[in-house]
């Protein structure tokens, strides 16, 4: 387990680090070094805080389950409201105290990982039964509606397919799983299609070229930043789609920064840690000593590596823009600390899984090891 928690390790150490690097080169010529001494504070806090959840033992959030939902649904309530939520863009996602601001939404994604997780350990028998899943999907249903109304639509898909995973894991039937999302489904295409902005995104996204000058242009000028960049890119700093071509270039589109940088060499290797970061994930779930553990694990590493998959496929225009950050890379101190966060839970549950399977399938096959013990036992 040891292997699997530094490959986890290394791999958020080297996002953080080409994150802050790509951060300071994409914003350098219009605000200097201001987004990079914030992003270095917000980095600070989350690993220390990180560092913390890793030592902590991760059952013990088990009782404090209902007091961070409880807490997280306040703090997306009190964003609707006005004059304590900021309204940025037409949106209310954020709580700010002077230049500090948190958003909710970012925050929310442990703590519904946390409840599901709780639901899974606790009432795994019940969430076989129709009867006993109404429970936790009406707290998830909480949580994403007001994410949903603030109106954050990319969030809201996220949460509600990192809460679909985690109740398929933990036991819900596939055949109550599929109505409920295609039920979803449905709303938001009506919602985006309802949205004059929304709908315009999806049009510029099926017809790229065709609204280049318009809806599209900034997927259109992040798909030129990506194409220019070739194998081995224009170098650090010499990248021209950040002077104002690229909205958004230090956020949600700075995968589009690195690719005309550092090239195809660059983008493949953003790949490769997220994917290294997912397969050492998806093992300590698999080798987590009870339920909690399990999709706690399971959880965090289908949240960011999700995340990640369509921030990367948004940029690449693979998908309609959805405003997701990638994690760990992109400008922003709230979805930073979460992923941080998160990354802590992580290593908690990999301290205390189970050791390697193989060394115990031997230890138990071998009949020396199994008399030394039962002499140690005896003495």
């Amino acid at each position: 387990m040891r292997v699997a928690a530094t490959i986890v390790v290394f791999c958020v150490l080297m996002l953080l680090m080409l994150g802050l690097v790509m951060l300071y080169s994409s914003s350098m010529s219009q605000a200097g070094s201001y987004f990079l001494l914030r992003q270095l504070c917000w980095c600070g806090v989350g690993l220390a805080l990180g560092g913390w959840l890793a030592w902590v033992d991760y059952l013990r959030w088990r009782r404090w389950v209902w007091v961070l939902y409880g807490l997280a649904v306040a703090l997306l309530i009190l964003v609707l409201v006005p004059g304590i939520g900021l309204k940025i863009n037409g949106a209310r996602r954020w709580l700010g105290l002077g230049d500090l601001r948190v958003q909710p939404s970012e925050l929310a994604k442990p703590v519904l990982i946390l409840m599901l997780a709780w639901f899974g350990d606790q009432r795994a028998r019940c969430l076989a039964t129709l009867r006993g899943v109404w429970k936790p999907g009406l707290c998830v249903a909480v949580v994403v509606g007001l994410v949903f109304l603030e109106p954050d639509v990319g969030t809201a898909v996220l949460l509600a397919s990192l809460a679909g995973a985690l109740l398929l894991v933990g036991g819900v039937p596939l055949r109550w799983m599929i109505p409920a999302g295609l039920c979803g489904a449905a709303l938001v295409g009506w919602f985006v299609w309802q949205d004059p902005v929304r709908a315009r995104r999806l049009l510029a996204w099926w017809d790229l070229e065709q609204t280049k000058l318009e809806s599209g242009f900034q997927p259109y000028q992040a798909m030129l930043a990506l194409g220019s960049g070739g194998w081995t890119g224009l170098g650090l700093g010499n990248g021209r789609q950040k002077l104002g071509f690229v909205p958004e270039h230090h956020t949600d589109f700075i995968f589009a920064i690195i690719g005309e940088e550092l090239g195809l060499v660059g983008t493949l290797a953003v790949v490769t840690f997220f994917a290294l970061l997912a397969a050492a994930g998806f093992w300590i779930a698999v080798r987590a000593r009870e339920p909690f553990g399990m999709l706690v694990a399971t959880g965090v590493t289908v949240w960011i590596g999700l995340q990640a998959a369509i921030n990367m496929a948004v940029v690449t225009s693979l998908l309609p823009n959805k405003g997701l950050p990638l994690p760990f890379i992109s400008y922003g101190g709230s979805s930073l600390l979460a992923a941080l966060c998160g990354v802590g839970l992580l290593l908690s549950v990999a301290r205390r899984a189970h050791p390697w399977p193989m060394r115990r399938r031997l230890r138990r096959r071998n009949p020396f090891l199994a008399e030394e013990e039962a002499l140690a036992a005896a003495s």
